[in-house]
């Protein structure tokens, strides 16, 4: 048995401020950088990623694993035609240079919008299909926040998605879709499959899997009508919201021996999901109120308060350096508290400049969101470094982490802000201990980070707090002009 194996993923948020081109998926950050051939299995094999379970599953039947590439780019706004063209293209040449194939397994995200296609991965699989023909099977791997397309249906033959957010079942996810795979392969025969799509948008901070709908729909129900229904696969994607394209929102798609089957669990799922609607709505606060809210609770706590700048999360789209929050967090003079990492090269290349100990005047931020500004004030350099670390928490732990430049500066008032240099969001602490803190023991940390970050922090949190600051991660979508989105589609949920 051989099998091919690829990954390509991007998150696209259509309303952010920078794109990604090809530097960005070549170069490595918080993730692996672009690899090829033995290469890719080098340095995904083990990791916590969907293609490592895959990777994983198909060597334990002893087949044949064909590593085409392996890539991934920091959420932005759209990826650039240069840099979607030679990936794909490079994707289906060697897929279709890589001789006789038992299966493809790919590793995708689901929402990449690329400048002159809408629906990078329905694109993609598409190409493959047409390179490969009708027979192969194609099995993916798909993130949570997937927006499906009937073409990603269509020209894949069995789609696996994330059941956790934060997710820490990426490598989980990747190893269902490999199984599936394999047994397509050994059978011969392909599921039914059944798509739906729900009409009303999910804030991203409602899909977190820990507590509310979410919960109960991945963890409880989605699992009950797997086995009840003995199904192949059943998914239930909440969406990618801030993209303006046809198809964003949460669906679902299953797979059965029969289309009967298929239909009716599909349907059953969606029914189960529409009930509960309302409840995706989250909870957050204007940034002057988090910060109020935070050294009031953390007048008394033991443990940090967390505030997440859910609207500047890199991991959405989000530049890293917005100033809303940081502003606020100096307007209440909030002595000990920590905000990162905010991504700014030229603060971090000033503040190596100035020296660790020194007394600079260094403007912080504000460069890449339109109408933001930069806040210049005399920081002291705490620290200064270069080098990389190792990612801690259930997300990424053991990964290499590379964020170029990094720094901690502090006001005069003791607010201390983490930077860095290359765009990733605050997955873990480990960005807070490289510069020589001590997390635990902080009043406040203000995190770049929608929901992600509560894998490694929700554990030694007091509170955690949303906070809304200026940023293109909008957790109010009435906020954002939709001109692609399919029509009858509320744009935030709603009491029904």
């Amino acid at each position: 048995m051989r099998i091919a194996i690829a990954g390509f993923q991007h998150e696209t948020n259509t309303f952010a401020p920078t794109v990604a081109d090809y530097e960005a998926f070549r170069i490595a950050k918080a993730f692996p950088p672009l690899v090829r051939g033995q290469q890719m299995l080098d340095v995904v094999r083990g990791k916590k990623l969907p293609s490592a379970g895959a990777i994983g599953v198909i060597e334990a039947a002893g087949a044949e694993v064909v590593p085409i590439l392996w890539c991934q780019a920091t959420p932005s706004a759209h990826v650039t035609e240069d840099a979607y063209e030679r990936i794909a293209g490079e994707i289906v040449r060697s897929i279709a240079a890589s001789g006789p194939l038992d299966g493809i397994m790919l590793e995708l995200h689901g929402a990449m919008v690329a400048h002159h296609i809408d629906d990078g991965e329905g694109e993609l699989l598409a190409r493959i299909r047409r390179a490969v023909g009708p027979h192969v099977p194609i099995s993916v791997a798909l993130d949570l926040h997937a927006n499906v397309t009937p073409q990603m249906v269509d020209k894949a033959d069995y789609l696996d998605l994330y059941r956790y957010y934060p997710h820490i079942d990426m490598a989980e996810t990747g190893a269902r879709a490999a199984r599936m795979l394999q047994d397509m392969v050994r059978t011969g025969r392909r599921p039914a499959k059944a798509f739906r799509q729900l009409d009303f948008l999910v804030p991203v901070n409602g899909g977190c899997t820990d507590f509310g709908p979410a919960r109960e729909i991945y963890h409880r129900i989605l699992p009950a009508i797997e086995r009840e229904q003995r199904l192949a696969g059943l998914s239930f994607s909440v969406g990618f919201p801030q993209a303006d394209v046809n198809d964003a929102g949460p669906s679902v798609m299953a797979y059965a021996d029969t289309q009967a089957v298929a239909e009716a669990a599909a349907e059953r799922l969606k029914t189960e999901v529409a009930s509960r609607e309302a409840q995706f709505l989250p909870e957050f606060y204007p940034a002057h109120e988090a910060v109020a809210r935070a050294l009031a609770i953390a007048a008394t706590a033991s443990k940090p308060v967390i505030i997440a700048d859910t609207q500047d999360n890199p991991g959405g789209g989000g530049p890293g350096d917005t100033t809303g929050l940081l502003r606020a967090m100096l307007a209440a003079k909030a002595k000990g508290a920590v905000i990162g990492a905010l991504i700014d090269p030229m603060a971090a290349e000033a503040a190596h400049a100035a020296g660790e100990g020194a007394v600079a005047v260094i403007a912080i931020g504000g460069k890449r969101f339109p109408g933001d500004s930069p806040v210049e004030a005399r920081w002291r350099v705490l620290r200064a470094r270069a080098d990389g670390w190792i990612a801690v928490g259930a997300m990424k732990g053991g990964m290499p982490v590379d964020l170029g430049r990094t720094a901690l500066l502090e006001s005069g008032d003791g607010v201390m802000v983490a930077l860095a240099s290359r765009a990733s969001q605050t997955l873990d602490r480990g960005i807070f201990q490289h510069l020589g803190l001590v997390p635990e023991r902080l009043p406040i940390i203000a995190v770049k980070s929608s929901v992600h970050f509560r894998a490694d922090f929700a554990p030694m949190a007091e509170a955690i707090i949303v906070a809304k600051a200026p940023g293109p991660v909008a957790i109010d979508h009435t906020d954002l002009v939709y001109r692609k989105l399919r029509r009858g589609v509320r744009l935030m949920p709603q009491s029904m």
